[in-house]
């Protein structure tokens, strides 16, 4: 769905994005963008497409920046927040949205995949969580939206590592938003479910077709329809809300 962008909802509003190079972070940074939204996102390894990406939001007239931090690393996530402090001049929404997937049947995997998916999806959230909540605690006024996943809620075989990452991070969220609550700060979680991006490009047809009918609104969701839920959360709309898991899966839960 194309945005009205008379209506911006995060005009001014300063945002960092974890993982924004592609996919859903990505979606996200452009929908923030057309928002009105100063955009700081990372990437790890995929400079041009982050360097691109960049150039494009800022061509809709509001400033940008990628950065290049490893999210699992606790002093990168503060080398980045103070960057972006002195970049951007504050923080007011912070979407920890960084992850990855090593998928293999418990019996199979590896301790370094379980750790090394751990450690990226979760650990980082309580990373760039902490870096971020001084600044918050200051104004008296933050939104943090941490990327879950249908999987941290219902659980998946051969994801064992992937789905106590995501639960990890719905229990992290709960936490955050009794902790912060008093002062203003929101802390809510995104649960998408079968989402189509470039990963799912690379399956085949048959496949991708048959997780669709598995869903009630029969598609796939797009990056775009997270990027929407995120908008609701990170704007004022939704001012007293948190502590809470947002489904975007098309009913696949229900």
């Amino acid at each position: 769905m194309k945005q009205n962008n008379d209506m911006k909802l995060l005009d001014g509003k300063n945002v960092i994005i974890t993982g924004a190079s592609r996919g859903i972070g990505m979606g996200i940074a452009r929908v923030f963008a057309e928002h009105g939204a100063n955009v700081a996102f990372t990437y790890s390894s995929s400079e041009a497409p982050a360097l691109e990406l960049e150039k494009e939001l800022t061509s809709k007239g509001v400033k940008a920046k990628a950065y290049k931090s490893n999210a699992a690393s606790f002093a990168d996530s503060e080398k980045l927040v103070a960057q972006v402090l002195e970049d951007f001049g504050g923080i007011d929404v912070l979407i920890n949205n960084a992850g990855i997937t090593k998928d293999n049947l418990l019996i199979r995997m590896r301790e370094e995949d379980f750790d090394a998916v751990i450690e990226i999806n979760l650990k980082s959230v309580f990373n760039m969580t902490k870096a971020v909540q001084r600044t918050m605690l200051k104004q008296r006024k933050g939104s943090i939206i941490n990327m879950s996943s249908v999987v941290g809620v219902k659980g998946n075989a051969g994801q064992t590592n992937y789905a106590a990452s995501k639960a990890g991070i719905i229990g992290f969220t709960k936490s955050v938003a009794l902790e912060l609550g008093s002062r203003n700060i929101r802390c809510n979680a995104i649960a998408p479910g079968f989402i189509e991006t470039e990963m799912t490009d690379k399956l085949d047809e048959k496949t991708v077709e048959e997780w669709r009918q598995a869903v009630p609104l029969k598609r796939g969701g797009s990056p775009e329809d997270v990027a929407n839920a995120c908008l609701f959360l990170a704007s004022d709309l939704s001012d007293y809300i948190t502590g809470q898991v947002l489904n975007v899966d098309g009913g696949m839960l229900t």
